[in-house]
């Protein structure tokens, strides 16, 4: 599925951001470039709703921000990488410097379980997890997130 949502105009090494809201701004922006974010201001406020009530942080220097919302009318999703280490509130109580927002609309839910199990599986590896991080330029991160 990875290969299905994302492009070379959704993944970014040079994600900036100086903490948990400037991140999730700055993927909700790459998204929004797509053209299938019909208003960034209600995207927006359902990630930040989503954040407020439980942190998307994760483990090993990884966030999944996300949202169903109706911003959207499919699936989208973004994926970046910082060089700064992020306090996004993970569980393992360390930074994060992977991130990954998907937007779902409302009323879906295969797609949105699918995307979060296949790249759940991609980020459990510590190689691609490396390698991503290691990736210098967006092509090179595409790649290792679709193989």
């Amino acid at each position: 599925m990875l290969k299905d949502v994302l492009n070379l105009d959704l993944v970014t090494t040079d994600l900036h951001g100086r903490d948990k809201r400037e991140i999730i701004c700055s993927l909700l922006e790459l998204l929004s470039r797509s053209g299938k974010v019909k208003d960034y201001d209600v995207a927006l406020k359902d990630l930040l709703d989503h954040e407020a009530g439980m942190s998307t942080g994760m483990e090993n220097g990884i966030a999944i921000p996300h949202a169903k919302t109706d911003a959207v009318d499919e699936l989208i999703a973004a994926v970046g990488i910082t060089r700064r280490k992020i306090n996004f509130e993970c569980l393992d109580r360390r930074p994060a410097q992977i991130f990954v927002m998907t937007l779902s609309p409302r009323d879906t839910v295969g797609p949105h379980v699918q995307f979060l199990a296949d790249i759940g599986a991609l980020l459990r590896d510590k190689k691609k997890r490396k390698a991503m991080l290691k990736a210098k330029h967006d092509e090179e991160l595409l790649q290792v997130l679709t193989g």
